[in-house]
This record gives C-alpha cells, sequence and structure tokens, in this order.
C-alpha cells in the first residue's frame, strides 16, 4: 500500500525527515503519532504527492506519489486540517467533485450524511466547523478509494460526533483499504486505530500493532511511586502512578495510547530492547 525507504526532506535549511523507512500494509486503520513538527502533516502531503521529498523512494499504491498519476489521486482522499469549500449544497458538490472517482457511491455519501445530521438543504459553507468535517469524510469515505488519509479529523467535533467518527470509519474499513490518521488527539482514537506509528526526529521510531505490544508490556496504576529500575516507564496521574511493566497484559489486548507514546518517546532504549527479539521498532 505505501512504502517508503530512506526518505528525507528539508525545509530550507531545516531537515526534517532524514532517512525515514515506513511500510503500511492495507486492511488497517493506522495511527501517526508525534509531537509538534514531527512531520505529520509533511508525511501524508508527500504519501499523497502534494510534496515531493530530496532523497529516497516513496511509492504509494505502486506508483510514485510525485508523478501524480489520475489512477492513483482516484484512489487516494486526503482530508487535511485546514481546507477550503465552496459555497454549495451536498449534493451539488458530490456531482462537481465526484466525477475524480470512479468508485463514488452516491447512496454511501448520502447515508453518511444522515448519519451525521447534517442539513442537505444546506450550503455547506453555513456548516459549523466540525460540521463541515463531518460532510467531508462523508465524501471521502463514499468515493471508495482505499487509501484515505486524515489530518486531526476529530478536532472541532463534539463527544457524540466523536463517537460517531469512531463507528463510521471502522465500520468503512474493508481487507483493501487502508486509513492513515494523524492526530494529537489520542483519546479520541482509543479502540480505533490500530497500528501505532511513532514518528521523531526525523524518522519512524515505532510501528507496530496493539496486540503486539498488549503481548509484550501491561499497564498498571499503583499509589506509590515505583523503582524506576523496575519499571518500562512511569508517570504521575490522577491517583498515583500509570506504570508499564514488561509482561503480557492478558487475554483482552488493551493498552493506553497516551501512555504507550510517551514512553516509547521518553524511554525508546527500553523499548528497542524489549522488542529486539521482533526485529526492533522501526
Amino acid at each position: 500500500m505505501i512504502e517508503i525507504q530512506g526518505l528525507s526532506f528539508d525545509y530550507g535549511r531545516s531537515q526534517l525527515f532524514n532517512n525515514l523507512n515506513l511500510r503500511v500494509e492495507p486492511g488497517n486503520i493506522y495511527g501517526l503519532l508525534g509531537k509538534n513538527g514531527a512531520g505529520k502533516t509533511t508525511l501524508l502531503k508527500i504519501i499523497s504527492g502534494l510534496l515531493f521529498p530530496d532523497l529516497g523512494d516513496c511509492q504509494t499504491l505502486g506508483e510514485q506519489p510525485l508523478s501524480r498519476s489520475p489512477q492513483m489521486l482516484a484512489d487516494i482522499y486526503y482530508l487535511p486540517e485546514e481546507f477550503y469549500l465552496p459555497a454549495l449544497r451536498p449534493e451539488h458538490y458530490a456531482s462537481l467533485y465526484s466525477p475524480f472517482y470512479p468508485a463514488f457511491d452516491e447512496r454511501t455519501f448520502e447515508r453518511y450524511l444522515e448519519e451525521f445530521e447534517l442539513d442537505l438543504q444546506a450550503r455547506v459553507t453555513s456548516y459549523s466547523y466540525g460540521q463541515k468535517k463531518k460532510f467531508l469524510l462523508s465524501f471521502g469515505l463514499a468515493t471508495g478509494a482505499r487509501l484515505v488519509l486524515l489530518d486531526e479529523p476529530t478536532n472541532g467535533l463534539d463527544i457524540p460526533s466523536k463517537s460517531q467518527f469512531r463507528r463510521i470509519v471502522a465500520s468503512a474499513l474493508t481487507e483493501e483499504r487502508t486509513f492513515l490518521i494523524s492526530t494529537h488527539q489520542v483519546r479520541d482514537m482509543e479502540n480505533l486505530i490500530d497500528p501505532v506509528i511513532i514518528i521523531e526526529d526525523g524518522r519512524i521510531i515505532f510501528n507496530r500493532a496493539i496486540e503486539e505490544v498488549a503481548g509484550r508490556v501491561h499497564i498498571t496504576l499503583e499509589k506509590s511511586e515505583p523503582d524506576p529500575n523496575t519499571v518500562l516507564y512511569a508517570e504521575k496521574t490522577i491517583g498515583g502512578y500509570s506504570v508499564v511493566k514488561p509482561g503480557a497484559s492478558g487475554p483482552e489486548p488493551s493498552i493506553d495510547l497516551e501512555t504507550l507514546f510517551n514512553m516509547v518517546t521518553t524511554a525508546k532504549d527500553r523499548i528497542d530492547s524489549l522488542f529486539s527479539e521482533i526485529g526492533g521498532t522501526k
């Protein structure tokens, strides 16, 4: 689906990526996590052909995205964090943009609009910011594109809408379709994104399935601060300390994403050592 090898990218004199490698397989909802400025949005743009790497190779759906071939673009939907919408009603928007996507399904589009409780008679420019996101997500899922790239999709959504978002995205996943979701709102993505990709210092430092992580570590809540030499990671939280220890988490894989991210970015050497038996974290 996506294969990146030795990718480097600079913004002028500022190097963002240095020998970045990434492989993304079909049939998954990947979460792309990283600190501010880590390059999550830039990576999505390179994958979709909106930016070009300085060095290295990027293959998207078997093609070079910098070629921007109509065939490839018809199979990618990218929803950026910031976007423009024309003053059109939903049906007019669909009639204007759906021809770019041969697999577009009008009935699916209308069903998603109804699930998100959007006014079909209003111009999309009259929607709130959150409603606009729900509209564009509805259109994107109806395109039938095999690769869906979402940049901070839950920003601006209220609590019920976030639940709707998780349910609709999960239901839209197929064996041939892949979602790559860049987000800071990890709490919004609980029980949705899997595997988890973490980017830092210009490289992918973690790319693992939740089940794989849960088979190696477990998280407990302890009242007193643990000995740092006996645990992988610990952080102060309400009611005590959230502690990560070696050992499987149990029959039902469950990992707190925020704790996982903090653990990987602050205790990388320990994580590398833990996963070294199965090929490292990159």
